[in-house]
């Protein structure tokens, strides 16, 4: 299992169709080897058995997502569109707390009639009744390509949008004319929005939006002030549905089933009911699946507790390595492209450091059976749930750093409370509040739920607002992220003594890890943001404030701060005008002359080009004249377009792209023949005092 992931990292890591057929070949040699060798005596044929395997892993692993991206990836819209089109809703999702509807349409592109998805966001205040699933609408649309990362090592829109064949996004413009009604949604999408909206009118507020959530999948209520204090927390997991909410739900139908069942000695004789409960959990477990709308990290985990469910069924062991293995298979020969994404890989990463725990020697003592009073078992039970949520923040967090920048550290204290109040109290009550709504009754489990979801939000908000509650780190490269993923994946599996040499790799990752710092500047792939580190403790310089939550979020996270950020045209060692900003910074020994565009209107090109010749770095949204050469590099619109968004460390004169990641998959098409980027000796030695800014 661990190879077939391999063999798909492989492509997404490989720059071109020429390294992915490299590696599938690598892989098929690696087969043909193998079984050459075992078709002749000698010694180790397990190990050669192996080679052979893993070979073919390796190149199905890889040629199975390639296939995948070649069959459904979306051709993104090559540039930004205004138009009117006529579109069909396929879903929408509404998002209260946002103040809009999210909607998906099926349309044509405007100018070529190719048939395309898109995705768009229609103010709240103009959503109505009409516009439901199967409707056809007529609208005015601003519609642009999927973003791609702002910087290195941001979320990648484009990918996720790539793979789900949408290929544009955007808003409404004005009124929405309904030119069709159609016949609605089906009847689970129907059922799901109204179980949405009836917990939402049981429960008012925050509780009610975190009950509709549990209940139905419906995130767009949550306020993001209570987002966040979860995501700080370390609780956000319990937001979506996902493993624990599946599996609660399919154990407490296991159990009911399996005792209600019992109370029959006629049938209990007769049949065996662990297999009719586990037939019961499974029809629970698929049923919510569907009614929480069935995405794929949702579906995940029903699979994984389908295949529990079947082991218990045969009288196997439930949770082992094994089943992990088959779980995380049959995901990946459906959804390829979920293996580099966080959900999948926080997820299994969280099962596979409980599986490993308490399979592990001590721990298995630890938990052994004896004589002992309930206060004493109590504390040994609680002992090793703590510990167990501390091995899981462990294996989560070099995974949350990579992704998210950031790692919650009182996140296992937080759910050792959080789970059992989430599983034992708040989701039985809202099954019981729904079920006794069915004869008018249900109104004092309705608030019993609302305190247990509000005391949930007390202990996330108390947990969040903790001095250090959330390490800031910058952004981590692949190299230290595969060493964390190599031992913590090598600590797992093996059992002997052997085992231990998975912290190698996991202190070489960790040992990368304390050397890293934050780029000294951040520059998006418009070139209307930049960012600047290190000149006052605790800030981040920026160009301009921006109203995006978006923007400022990449850009300190990015950066490694908590969000503090001051204009430069503030800060005394900038000096700004209406037009640029000139900054002296001194780094390594050096001194750096950066000139920053700050509008868009015509400036004597004679006067630029002086200034370009006085600077090392030129940054721009647009495009500059030819005349415009600094001493090092030259951001401008033209090399943005080619790089995508950059950071830049000056101490080693080493500058980093959003392309140097993309390489030729279909997400990334940036335009051809433009620059590239300078060298790392052409950086200069030293530089001028500044010159006046033009």
């Amino acid at each position: 299992m661990v190879i077939f992931a391999t063999g798909i990292a492989g492509w997404f890591a490989g720059a071109n169709a020429w390294q992915w057929l490299a590696l599938i070949g690598a892989g098929l040699g690696c087969a043909l080897a193998g079984w050459s060798l075992l078709s002749s005596e000698g010694q180790y044929p397990n190990v050669r058995r192996a080679v052979a395997v893993a070979g073919i892993a390796v190149a199905v692993g890889c040629a199975l997502v390639w296939g995948k991206s070649a069959l459904v990836g979306a051709k993104p819209i090559i540039r930004p569109i205004v138009a009117t089109i006529e579109a069909k809703v396929l879903s929408r999702e509404e998002q209260p707390a946002e103040e809009r509807v999210r909607l998906m349409l099926a349309t044509r592109e405007p100018g070529s009639e190719r048939a395309i998805k898109i995705r768009l966001n229609l103010p709240l205040k103009q959503d109505r009744v009409e516009l439901r699933d199967g409707a056809t609408l007529r609208l005015r649309a601003r519609m642009v390509p999927p973003a791609a990362p702002m910087l290195p090592g941001g979320y990648d829109f484009s990918r996720s949008a790539w793979f789900s064949g949408i290929a544009a996004t955007g808003s409404v413009l004005g009124e929405v004319t309904v030119v069709d009604p159609g016949q609605g949604g089906g009847v689970l999408r129907s059922a799901q929005q109204a179980l949405s909206r009836h917990v939402r009118a049981k429960i008012t507020g925050s509780a009610g939006s975190i009950a509709s959530a549990l209940a139905s999948g419906d995130r767009g209520a949550i306020a993001e002030a209570d987002e966040a204090a979860m995501r700080d927390a370390g609780l956000t997991h319990l937001l979506s549905v996902s493993g624990l909410h599946v599996s609660a739900v399919v154990a407490a139908a296991y159990v009911l089933a399996l005792r209600l069942l019992a109370l029959f000695p006629w049938l209990a004789l007769r049949a065996r009911l662990p297999l009719v409960a586990a037939g019961t959990g499974a029809f629970a477990g698929i049923a919510y699946t569907l009614l929480t709308g069935a995405q794929v990290p949702t579906i995940r985990s029903c699979i994984g507790t389908l295949l529990v469910l079947a082991a218990l069924a045969i009288g196997r062991e439930p949770l082992s390595m094994r089943m992990i293995a088959i779980a995380a298979f049959i995901v990946l020969l459906f959804w390829p492209e979920a293996l580099v994404g966080p959900s999948f890989q926080m997820s299994f990463a969280a099962v596979i450091a409980i599986v490993a725990l308490h399979a592990s020697a001590p721990m298995r003592a630890f938990n052994a059976p004896r004589e002992q009073s309930w206060l004493a078992k109590g504390l040994r039970n609680l002992a090793g749930l703590l510990l167990t949520g501390v091995v899981i923040e462990l294996a989560l967090m070099p995974i949350g750093l990579f992704h998210f920048h950031r790692a919650g550290v009182y996140g296992a204290l937080a759910n050792v409370v959080a789970i059992p109040l989430t599983t034992l109290a708040t989701m039985p009550l809202i099954a019981v509040a729904l079920l006794f709504d069915a004869v008018g009754a249900g109104a004092p489990f309705w608030w019993l739920a609302g305190k247990s979801i509000e005391l949930l939000l007390g202990l996330a908000h108390w947990t969040a607002s903790m001095p250090g509650a959330v390490t800031m780190m910058p952004a981590m490269g692949r190299g230290a992220f595969a060493m964390f993923i190599l031992g913590g994946l090598w600590l797992a599996m093996w059992q002997s003594r052997a085992r231990v040499l998975g912290l190698v790799p996991a202190l070489v990752g960790l040992t990368m890890l304390t050397q890293l710092r934050a780029p000294d500047l951040l520059i998006s792939g418009d070139g209307r943001h930049v960012g600047i580190t290190g000149e006052t403790a605790g800030e981040l310089l920026v160009l301009r404030e921006s109203r995006s939550d978006y923007t400022r979020d990449n850009l300190t996270e990015t950066a490694g701060m908590t969000g503090v950020t001051r204009l430069l045209d503030e800060w005394p060692g900038a000096r700004c005008n209406r037009d640029f900003c000139a900054v002296l910074l001194e780094r390594g020994g050096r001194k750096w002359q950066l000139l920053i565009a700050r509008g868009t209107e015509y400036v004597a090109e004679r006067e630029l080009a002086a200034a370009c010749d006085r600077a090392d770095i030129v940054i721009a949204p647009r495009y500059l004249p030819y005349s415009c050469q600094p001493r090092w590099l030259k951001a401008d619109r033209r090399m943005l377009d080619a790089s995508g968004g950059l950071t830049i460390d000056l101490n080693k004169a080493r500058i980093t792209s959003v392309a140097s990641d993309q390489g030729q998959h279909g997400w990334w098409r940036p335009p051809a023949n433009l620059p590239r980027l300078p060298r790392k000796e052409a950086a200069p030695t030293s530089v001028a005092t500044p010159q006046p800014s033009p």
